[in-house]
């Protein structure tokens, strides 16, 4: 017999995680449609929250002043996500990687701000920045573990579903996030990512209750799974798939 569904998916949305958050977000806009209705409900619930934008978004299009209308725009949506901070870093778009010196700096934000909760990208992301991002975090979150501090890691969508073990129920905050989405004119006319988003969101509803409408899907990880390489750690979720009991 192989794992039931409860293994590897919830069947009920969970409450929000401690705060203060950080949210590391690969590119202006990730942090909104992937986890814009958690941001949101965070702010609902006065929980204090942090966004770092790690490249500069140069090849999200044609424009021009591409990198100043992305900057502007994360600027406009942090606002509205209630974000109390917002660094915009200038790592190159397409070329995100987890060198010493950008494993350093994430350090040095996790130590200056003290979360108790880290939102990285899921490690099985289509685009070659979040999955890059899932292993800066990783690493940095590795270095900086202590037993007086290390914040919860915790995994997020964007684009595609990857393997989640909490589900937030964002029903109440989903026009909400709508409006904030729209903020970012400049990727929406690249592509229809609003009805992706929307569309990922509703799917993630297929396990919890009915009256749970749409959803934001995460991989909350353990402490002691940082003793594991991110690669380690992915395989051993990907095989609770075919594991049979």
């Amino acid at each position: 017999m192989f794992n039931p569904e409860n293994i590897l998916i919830p069947f009920h949305a969970s409450s929000l995680p401690d705060g203060p958050w950080l949210v590391f977000a690969p590119h202006a806009d990730d942090e909104t449609f992937g986890m814009g209705g958690s941001l949101l409900k965070a702010k609902e619930e006065g929980i204090e929250t942090h966004l770092v934008v790690l490249t500069d978004g140069s090849q999200g299009g044609n424009s021009a002043d591409l990198v100043a209308t992305r900057n502007r725009e994360v600027r406009q949506a942090a606002v509205m996500l209630g974000c109390k901070s917002m660094d915009c870093w200038s790592e190159p778009d397409r070329c995100l990687d987890a060198t010493q010196a950008t494993i350093d700096k994430v350090i040095g934000v996790i130590q200056d701000l003290l979360p108790s909760t880290v939102f990285f990208p899921g490690p099985l992301e289509i685009h070659p920045d979040h999955r890059a991002a899932a292993l800066l975090v990783w690493e940095a979150l590795k270095k900086v573990r202590s037993k007086e501090f290390t914040p919860e890691p915790i995994s997020y969508e964007i684009g595609v579903q990857n393997p989640a073990n909490m589900l937030i129920d964002v029903t109440a905050q989903i026009e909400a996030k709508k409006e904030v989405m729209k903020v970012y004119a400049s990727q929406n006319k690249e592509n229809n990512y609003p009805e992706l988003v929307i569309a990922l969101d509703k799917g993630r509803t297929f396990s919890l209750p009915k009256e749970v409408k749409f959803a934001e899907g995460f991989f909350r990880y353990q402490i002691k799974d940082l003793d594991l390489s991110i690669d380690q750690m992915t395989h051993l979720v990907i095989d609770l798939y075919q594991k049979q009991g």
